[in-house]
């Protein structure tokens, strides 16, 4: 396993670019491969391409802020604290690793958001802690608990399908193709028997496997410890009036302590405020308020406005690659939907068509996982895939007797599984970590493997038994 680990970790230091350079790669290929299945010319696909170049342009600016603010907040005293204290937890290199892939997957599936941080800071954590520990096998880790989001209680397809407001009665849920006609419990989809047993057995399997896998003592990437540690700036005593606003703890708390209202409210307490309506329970933890709660409680943590104005500036380097790549994968995203005419058909249509017609009512799961897989690669955002393949396949689904929750949560699946492969989704966590897309991809292709395994046996097993039929 160590050698299989180690000519993983080789291959891609060798031939895996930088990360900006393989969203430039994709785009080319992309853009040659569209104009065929769209029956377009090169000048259809590049005006789609440069219109599409700013579809994430707000989700580009959400994302910029999970790596910002939750850095922010990881370097507050208390924070560093308690992620010391979990750290400590593991002695061994191997207890390591597997900490962090135990703690990483619970985080995400608790909330995508929060878990794409939570694992690179633990990671940071355990590295101050275990002098030996391979660094770069910590972040990819960390970056593992994120392989499970999209079956969590943050799935976008699996809370969409659940969501009253998009149900339309002449055209049925949104992105479904007029397939589902009614609300899709998540009894049926998150919280589904066969669910949580899939999510349990890859998380187990993944600690267990990147335990084993911890490269020896001389193959190991022992990080410089300087890198680890936090600017450690000096506050001198007040003196002008400025100086004592911008280091008063007063402020800090009154801002602080409206934020806390909020938070309570809107997760706690179910009220109503100019038609608004508050108390959503962890329904309500999207992106904006994972970045919300950020925010205030690194302002909390560094007490004064002035050290966590220093914070945000020291945390806002590593938000550098998302600002830079996410309009190229938009710009890809756009390409792969493009339909020349009313009757054209997009590459990401082509994709799943070929596997709905090699598909049976035992297969279709397997196969609808595998598409989604492949349609991520170039579609890496979940609300772009569910648009991208919902009205193809929850149709094909019924027609075969699948079931929406199953079909949907195939598609989840996929859409998740090959983020161990493609760079977008762990730019947050490399700007956090400090690291390049090609320091941890190698050791996430062990995720990869695991979850096809469990996936692909997972959904042949549902599909012979006739879980999901209708």
């Amino acid at each position: 396993m160590k050698r299989f680990t180690n000519g993983c970790v080789n291959f891609m230091n060798k031939y895996l670019p930088d990360a900006f350079i393989f969203a430039v790669i994709l785009t080319i290929i992309v853009f040659i491969a569209a104009m065929p299945a769209a029956g377009a010319t090169p000048l259809q696909i590049a005006m789609a391409w440069g219109s599409g170049v700013w579809g994430l342009l707000a989700f580009s600016m959400q994302m910029a802020l999970v790596v910002v603010t939750g850095t922010a907040f990881a370097t507050a005293p208390v924070v560093k604290r308690a992620l010391e204290a979990i750290a400590k937890v593991a002695k061994t290199p191997a207890q390591g690793v597997a900490l962090v892939v135990l703690i990483g997957s619970i985080a995400s599936f608790l909330n995508w958001g929060f878990g794409l941080v939570v694992g690179a800071l633990l990671g940071r954590a355990v590295a101050r802690q275990l002098k030996d520990v391979d660094y770069r096998m910590l972040i990819a880790a960390g970056y593992s608990g994120f392989a499970i989001w999209h079956a969590g209680m943050s799935g976008s397809i699996p809370l969409a399908l659940n969501t009253a407001a998009n149900l339309n009665p002449e055209t049925g849920m949104a992105n479904t193709g007029g397939a589902v006609t009614e609300l899709v419990s998540t009894s049926t989809t998150i919280f589904s028997a066969w669910n949580l047993i899939m999510i349990a057995v890859c998380v187990v399997l993944t600690a267990l496997v990147f335990a084993i896998s911890h490269p020896k003592k001389e193959d190991t990437f022992v990080v410089d410890p300087a890198l680890l540690e936090d600017k450690v700036r000096e506050y001198p005593a007040p003196v002008t009036p400025a100086e004592k606003i911008e280091n008063s703890r007063l402020l800090a708390w009154i801002i602080g302590a409206a934020g806390l209202v909020w938070i309570v409210v809107n997760f706690f307490i179910k009220i109503e405020v100019n038609g608004v309506m508050f108390g959503k329970g962890l329904n309500g933890l999207d992106l904006n308020a994972v970045n919300f709660i950020f925010l205030i409680l690194g302002l909390i943590g560094h007490g004064t406005p002035i050290r966590y104005v220093h914070a945000v500036i020291d945390a806002a380097h590593g938000a550098a690659g998302v600002i830079l790549q996410f309009p190229f994968y938009a710009g890809i995203q756009a390409m792969m939907v493009f339909k020349a005419g009313a009757t054209g058909v997009s590459l990401a249509a082509v994709i799943s068509n070929f596997f709905v017609s090699i598909s049976n009512q035992i297969t279709f799961p397997l196969w609808t996982f595998l598409a989604a897989g492949i349609v991520n690669f170039f579609v890496p955002s979940g609300g772009g895939q569910w648009a991208v393949q919902g009205p193809i396949m929850m149709p094909a689904g019924l027609e075969l007797g699948v079931s929406p929750a199953m079909t949907g949560m195939a598609i989840a699946w996929g859409d998740q599984w090959t983020n161990m492969i493609q760079p977008f989704w762990a730019l947050p966590a490399l700007g956090a970590a400090g690291l390049g897309a090609k320091d941890i991809m190698g050791y996430c292709v062990l995720t990869l493997i695991v979850m096809a395994v469990v996936a692909c046996g997972g959904f042949l097993i549902v599909g012979a038994l006739g879980i999901g039929a209708i």
